[in-house]
């Protein structure tokens, strides 16, 4: 478990070994440091051996959820590269080391990386009217969007480029989750999805199962969207 909070790491490795009898450690790491994630993975090999899958996970927005939500129109550039640092070059940095390991192991491996419904389609900015999270207003900004394609182009690419050393890419990407929205999103958001309501965190377990396990061995390259049939409108 990687994350850049020592503490909170630790806490959800103890839950999970507690919960499920498996060897869990957490690693703080900031994604965006390249020494950072150099010294992580790291970590992990030396504690398992090897590595088998990674699930390149982490995004951000932002600590100024003021200039994360600005309009297009006012975006600044930095607020933009800070976020792009996370959700681009983070992602590009973990695979990088991971798939490293990966290669020198020669036993091939899954990388699963998350991408987001708004990577494949743009969002309908008429659900955001009166939505809110976590009691502010808010929308899907344009950097978000932009990242999460750039998630799923390196997914396309990775998987071929190791293809020849069995290592398998692929994008685990949710629709809607619910999570803190107030009622007017979540219900207008609803109306959009074909099974008429938002995603639970866990439904997306399963996917990310099928495409760590063996079960998938024939399967990569491919952006899963778990959206409630959003896409298929």
């Amino acid at each position: 478990m990687v994350d850049l909070d020592q503490v909170a790491a630790d806490k959800l490795a103890s839950t999970l070994a507690e919960q499920y009898g498996v060897g869990t450690f957490g690693i703080a790491c900031d994604v965006a440091s390249e020494d950072g994630v150099r010294r992580m993975v790291q970590s992990v090999v030396e504690r398992f051996g090897a590595v088998h899958v990674l699930h390149n996970n982490a995004a951000g927005k932002s600590d100024d959820l003021d200039q994360f939500f600005a309009p297009f129109e006012e975006y600044s550039l930095d607020q933009w590269r800070r976020i792009m640092a996370v959700n681009i070059s983070g992602m590009f940095l973990v695979a990088r080391e991971v798939g490293r390991q990966m290669v020198a192991q020669g036993k091939g491996g899954s990388i699963i990386q998350t991408g987001s419904i708004y990577g494949a389609m743009a969002p309908d900015q008429r659900i955001y009217e009166g939505s809110h999270y976590l009691g502010r207003q808010i929308n899907t900004p344009a950097v978000y969007s932009v990242s999460k394609t750039g998630v799923i182009g390196l997914t396309r690419y990775l998987a071929t480029y190791w293809a020849e050393q069995g290592i398998r890419v692929n994008t685990l990407s949710p629709g809607g989750v619910e999570s803190g929205q107030n009622e007017t999103f979540i219900r207008h958001y609803s109306a959009r999805i074909p099974l008429g309501r938002m995603a639970q965190a866990d439904e997306m377990v399963g996917t990310l199962v099928f495409l760590a396990s063996d079960a998938s061995s024939y399967v990569t390259g491919q952006n899963f969207l778990v959206d409630g049939g959003l896409s298929a409108w």
